[in-house]
This record gives structure tokens, sequence and C-alpha cells, in this order.
């Protein structure tokens, strides 16, 4: 008997056969982690392939270009630098302001011009807004900002005493659904019978401004990371508190069972998740040459239970800040399959 099809099992093939084109179009764009790296004198922004193929700079000035963030599309990538040469009229360094660069290298462009310091950009998951940390308004400590991609539309998100933001942690981090920013912030709190001053993980309402605390810990916690589906926050911690050692951490998007997943001697953090949520890249030194008498850093990815290690750069030259570009569709660091967010529902045969 010949086997009928209905408009449905017409409409989904059609789905199915554009987004395999897609993918195929697009896989060398999708498996991409950017990072920052002093290998050739001074801090510049490359790319690498999700299994550490292909490493190459993007970015070319004799200043610093740090801390890159990629847009949703993977076209451009957003970064810090100080690269326009002025100088902080408090501190004397040379401060910094967020650039979007295309993602070959191509067509740098300043966002920001402010004589203070601009850092650590993250993009929003719709592609429109641009957050990150800055020292403005005659302020020493740092306040969440966002503003269009165009750079207009600059807008406050903290106003506190404290400081909303760890400078060279990769502080703000979007939730998937573009409503919330988890970030680290330095503030003195009290509670049962707990008196503290560190840096702990805080979420906020873009809208509202509503902010709560998800941990609190006597210790440190830094880089918070949000998982793609939005149920997990990866970050890095020295509750241990053994010689200040950061480790990477992930708990639930409220704050609960908090879990600890790497264990080394050395610091492990800036962690960022893979697309498909099954896999955190992270800095450490563990296996680094000395530099100046201190082990330099690698980009390293692991499973997100922190099993499977594997080390992506291997350079004798300091390698950190991975972020790992996030869209629906990616490449698995270690079989090159294609994987995609969410279920395709099957037809009925």
């Amino acid at each position: 008997m010949q086997r009928r099809y209905s408009l449905g099992h017409l409409i989904l093939a059609g789905v199915v056969a554009s987004v395999l084109i897609l993918l195929m179009v697009c896989v060398d764009a999708q498996g991409q982690i950017a990072f920052m790296s002093d290998r050739d004198g001074n801090w510049e922004i490359y790319v690498m392939d999700a299994d550490g193929k292909n490493q190459r700079r993007v970015t070319n000035n004799p200043a610093d270009d740090k801390w890159p963030s990629w847009s949703p599309d993977g076209k451009r990538i957003a970064f810090e630098s100080d690269r326009d040469g002025d100088v902080h009229p408090i501190h004397g360094n040379p401060t910094s302001e967020i650039y979007v660069i295309d993602a070959d290298g191509g067509n740098p462009q300043n966002l920001t011009n402010s004589p203070y310091h601009d850092r650590e950009p993250a993009w929003s998951p719709d592609g429109s807004r641009i957050a990150f940390g800055a020292l403005r308004e005659n302020r020493i400590n740092y306040e969440i900002y966002v503003l269009d991609v165009d750079g207009r539309n600059l807008q406050r998100l903290t106003d506190n005493p404290g400081n909303d933001g760890h400078s060279g942690n990769r502080f703000p981090s979007w939730s998937p659904d573009g409503e919330s920013i988890v970030f680290t912030a330095r503030r003195a709190w009290h509670v049962e019978n707990k008196f503290a001053i560190t840096y702990e993980v805080y979420v906020l309402d873009v809208e509202s401004g509503d902010q709560h605390r998800l941990t609190d810990n006597r210790n440190n916690e830094w880089s918070p990371s949000w998982s793609p589906d939005g149920q997990r926050i990866a970050f890095s911690s020295d509750r241990k508190g053994i010689l200040q050692n950061f480790d990477i951490y992930v708990m639930d998007a409220d704050g609960g069972n908090q879990q600890n997943i790497t264990n080394d001697r050395v610091d492990d953090g800036s962690p960022s998740w893979s697309p498909d949520g099954e896999w955190i890249a992270f800095v450490s030194s563990r296996d680094g040459p000395l530099r100046d008498g201190f082990p330099t850093a690698d980009i390293y990815i692991m499973d997100a239970d922190g099993g499977n290690l594997q080390n992506l750069t291997n350079h004798p030259g300091g390698d950190t800040g991975p972020a790992w570009l996030n869209s629906p569709f990616s490449v698995s660091p270690a079989s090159k399959k294609f994987t995609m967010w969410g279920r395709i529902k099957q037809a009925d045969q």
C-alpha cells in the first residue's frame, strides 16, 4: 500500500531539511570559543574551534584587548580595550572601553566613550543590548550598566556603595530569556548571625531592578555564568579556604543545590557553558609552565559534572576568559556531532 503523507508531514520534512542545510552552512561559526591571550606579547582576542583546533587571533593592536563576548548570531564579538589611550583621572592607568568587532577581526567600533573604566561586556540573548561593569560617575566602585548595541540608551542597573562586580572575572551574565542578569558583588551583609564583606553571587531583574543574593559564603564567589537552559549557574569560589584556591561550582538558578565540580591545588575560574549545556569551558593553570615564577593559564573544557577534562589551548602564553558561542546550534567538542537545543517532534508514521 502506498503511504499517504499529510501537509503536516511535508511541512516538518521541509523544516528538518532547512535545519540540516543551516547546520552545514554554519558549523564553522557555531562550534567556536573566543578567549583572550597574551601569547603574542599583549592581550588580544582569539577564537578557536570547540575542540581547541584552528586557534587564530582576531584583534591586533598594541593596546590590551580583553574579555570577549559573542553576539548570538556569531557574527560579532564585544570586548574591552584600552586602545584609545585615555588615562583614568583618579587611578592614572589607561581606561578601558567597550568595543565591537566582526568575528573575522574587521570593522572595530567603539561603543562607549568615558574617562572611566567600562569592562567585561556580556551580549544579551536577543542581540539588542550589551551589559558591562563600569567605574563611572566619579565612583570608586563598579556598577552594572547596559546599552544598545549601537552605543545608545546607556542605563545603570545597580546603585550600591559596595562593589557590584569584580574586575577580571567576567561578572555580568544574562539569563537565556534576557530578563535577568547574574553578577558578583562585594556588599556588607548580615543575616542569621553572620557578617561578611565578600564577593557573592547576585541576580537582578533587568526590568524592575529587583535584586537578591544567591550565595552566602564567608569566602568569595566569582564569575557566575548562566546555563543555556536557564536552570543552573556555574561560578568559581574559594570557599574551601585553602590558600585562597578557587574551584568551579554549579548551583540551581535559585541558589540551591550547590556542588563543587573541580578540585585542584591551583585556581580554576571563568566558567562558560557550551550551547547544549553538556560542557563547561574554564581557565586553569594546573598544567601551565612557569613564567616569572608563576604557572601560565590554559583554557580547559569538562563535562558539566566535572568529568572528561581536556586542555584546549596548551600554550606557554597566558590564555583566559573563554566565551562559548551560544546559539540554537552547536558542535560537540568531543565528537564533532551536531546537536540542537530542544527537540523536533517526530511525525506519526
